[in-house]
């Protein structure tokens, strides 16, 4: 009898610690997102851009558009304010304030849009809940700083009220991560560059203030202090 009651005992903890595991497994997969960019679905809220899109088909999508120079490190930034700038298509853009565009390389990394408070989802709560759906993301907004966001594979999208009207942020993170890495190495290139002064065959290291000294005239740089020594230049005595 001792037995058999054992044994139901068992079977029950059995197959609460597998409800248990089920609901944990649920749990989690509606807290991750393990969709890529290139597979986010088009809603009519972007207005046909997508991150991913080159120069050119963003310029098709809104001729309007127009594109600075691209910087050291292969980014451009550029927007359009279509709630100011009555050129733009206002009925194709109604309830929309800004759409702004980050490109690294020529490829579109970053798209955000902010609309009015007059747009159809008017609070965080509506917005996320009607822009996961419509995106068709199938994980939970996380609370990030103001805003909520659902990290995915790659890319993440982002979600806040800006003054007063909701907004949308799409962003490829493995492009802000190359981003991050060329700055971080034109600052160490910077840091490791030496001036160097013709007359003395001296040179300056960044950190050395007398480099600031040394006549426009008679001042020249090197990319590290190696390239100096090899050009025949040695470590001024101020800076030793």
């Amino acid at each position: 009898m001792l037995n058999l009651l054992t044994s139901k005992i068992n079977l029950s903890l059995l197959f609460l610690i597998v409800a248990l595991c089920a609901c944990t497994s649920a749990t989690a997969q509606q807290s991750s997102c393990s969709l890529k960019i290139n597979e986010l679905k088009d809603t009519p809220e972007l207005f046909g851009f997508r991150v991913g899109m080159t120069l050119e088909q963003v310029k098709a999508r809104e001729p309007l558009v127009r594109f600075g120079r691209t910087d050291e490190f292969g980014v451009i930034r550029t927007s359009i304010n279509p709630h100011f700038d009555t050129h733009f298509d206002q009925q194709k853009y109604a309830d929309v304030r800004t759409v702004s565009f980050d490109f690294l390389d020529g490829k579109l990394v970053t798209l955000w849009i902010g609309y009015e408070s007059t747009f159809k989802w008017p609070t965080l709560d509506e917005f996320v809940a009607n822009f996961g759906k419509a995106l068709d993301l199938h994980a939970d907004w996380q609370p990030k700083r103001s805003g909520r966001e659902i990290a995915c594979d790659g890319f993440s999208v982002f979600a806040s009220i800006i003054a007063e009207g909701p907004s949308i942020r799409i962003q490829d993170e493995e492009a802000q991560n190359t981003i991050a890495a060329r700055r971080e190495a034109a600052a160490e290139a910077a840091e490791a560059e030496v001036f160097a002064d013709t007359r003395t065959k001296n040179y300056y290291p960044s950190d050395c203030s007398g480099r600031e000294d040394i006549p426009a005239v008679a001042k020249i740089k090197f990319k590290n202090k190696e390239e100096a020594e090899k050009a025949g230049y040695k470590l001024a005595k101020d800076c030793q």
